[in-house]
């Protein structure tokens, strides 16, 4: 995704604990854990970096599904989601450690799941792709396609708003050499409907 932009960037993985603290809201806790992210890695960053942190994770009422433990969880969490709407929530958070400065910003998408078969969920189970993902699933994943329609940010349900971090990366005068909006629009085959509001400030995603 970040390939995108255009950007010249290394990719440094971090090994910041993902735990939710007790009573931590979603908000909160996805912003805290770009933040950390960002912070573990800033010894490895070349000097004059800005280093790009973020977390997503899936909100069902009041319950954040983070990855599944197994099969069984797996397909636990998809019949949980099955048939409704719930949240994605993608915190980034963008460092320059240089001048210690730090910018925050926060994408909620609304997800309506259709009501998709035990047998389809079994089927995509087997596959092992649920195992690595927040809630057990992919919004992308073309024989499973989970999701029945979208409204919102598409990038960020894939991990990475990515006119959010446009918007953030401007207030380092960090400007994208490519068209963001319309090289993700592409990228994802999906006609955003928020994305010019995103950059005007005025959508959270």
């Amino acid at each position: 995704m970040l390939s995108l932009g255009g950007w010249m960037f290394t990719t440094i993985v971090s090994h910041a604990d993902e735990d939710q603290l007790p009573g931590e809201p979603p908000a909160e806790y996805v912003l805290r854990l770009a933040e950390a992210k960002a912070r573990a890695v800033a010894g490895e960053a070349q000097d004059g970096s800005i280093i790009i942190g973020a977390d997503t994770t899936v909100v069902d009422g009041e319950e954040l599904l983070g990855k599944p433990r197994d099969a069984a969880e797996a397909a636990g969490m998809l019949r949980h989601l099955r048939g409704h709407a719930h949240q994605v929530y993608t915190g980034i958070a963008a460092l320059q450690p240089t001048y210690g400065r730090l910018v925050t910003d926060l994408c909620v998408t609304n997800v309506p799941m259709r009501d998709y078969s035990e047998e389809e969920i079994e089927a995509y189970v087997r596959t092992g792709d649920p195992l690595d993902k927040a809630g057990a699933y992919a919004i992308q994943h073309p024989g499973f396609q989970p999701v029945e329609s979208m409204a919102g940010c598409y990038a960020s349900v894939m991990g990475l708003p990515m006119c959010h971090l446009v918007r953030t990366l401007r207030q380092f005068e960090l400007v994208p050499p490519a068209d963001v909006p319309g090289r993700c629009q592409e990228f994802l085959e999906y006609a955003c409907p928020v994305s010019s509001a995103i950059l005007r400030g005025e959508e959270a995603g």
